[in-house]
């Protein structure tokens, strides 16, 4: 608490959060529904309306897709988040890349390896504790495991669109702005694999092409990408 007022970009409504939470974990009398207020998935449908899960794709052999699984998600809207470690284009990714089928390519030659395991998980975990500021994260780091924090960080696994099905999700990329709050970089599934240069943060996003139902599979088209 202490070190977040000294932050003069973090607002009340943030400290305010951060009491509530402090004062519940001190008590112990509250039932599993207050417990399930700071639930990710929970949180993301109060406020947007929709929540999204990885399943099994309605494609064959597709493997892993990604769904809405409750509310709905309006045309224009931001349904996920692409993660992973971003690289520039002059910057070692062989290894990286090798049988690796996560890895995106923005228009500028920008990749960002969305592989969540092996020798991509590992360097994203040690590119993460290089950038921590003392308690603060810059970056979110529980989409390689069950338990996330940014529910939205599953654009990886969204399938490229068929014949059959048609893509309802397209590319948005944008750089980070230098004014991003500092405590709500925790929630950012992206990090860069240089600090060597100071590079605003690449992030790309899913956004919604029209009104997309509950219970339909997220289709993008790997080469339609809004600079």
């Amino acid at each position: 608490m202490d070190l977040f007022a000294l932050l003069p970009e973090v607002k009340s409504k943030y400290l305010e959060l951060l009491t509530i939470q402090y004062k519940r974990s001190k008590t112990t009398g509250y039932n599993h529904q207050s417990q399930n207020i700071f639930n990710p998935e929970v949180v993301l449908f109060n406020t947007l309306g929709f929540s999204i899960t990885r399943d099994r794709s309605s494609l064959i052999s597709a493997g892993t897709g990604v769904f809405v699984t409750k509310g709905f998600v309006p045309k224009g809207a931001v349904v996920s988040m692409y993660p992973g470690t971003v690289y520039q284009k002059y910057e070692p990714i062989f290894f990286q890349s090798i049988g690796n089928p996560f890895i995106f390519r923005c228009i500028d030659g920008v990749l960002i390896d969305g592989n969540d395991k092996g020798i991509s998980k590992a360097v994203y975990r040690s590119c993460s504790k290089r950038d921590q500021l003392g308690p603060f994260q810059m970056s979110d780091v529980t989409w390689l495991t069950p338990a996330v924090l940014n529910p939205l960080a599953v654009g990886q696994y969204v399938n490229n669109c068929s014949h059959n099905k048609a893509a309802n999700v397209c590319y948005q990329e944008f750089d980070v702005p230098e004014y991003f709050p500092v405590e709500l970089k925790q929630y950012l599934p992206n990090i860069a694999y240089s600090h060597d240069m100071p590079i605003p943060l690449r992030c790309v996003v899913l956004v919604a092409l029209r009104e997309i139902k509950q219970g339909e599979e997220l289709f993008s088209n790997y080469y339609t990408i809004v600079n």
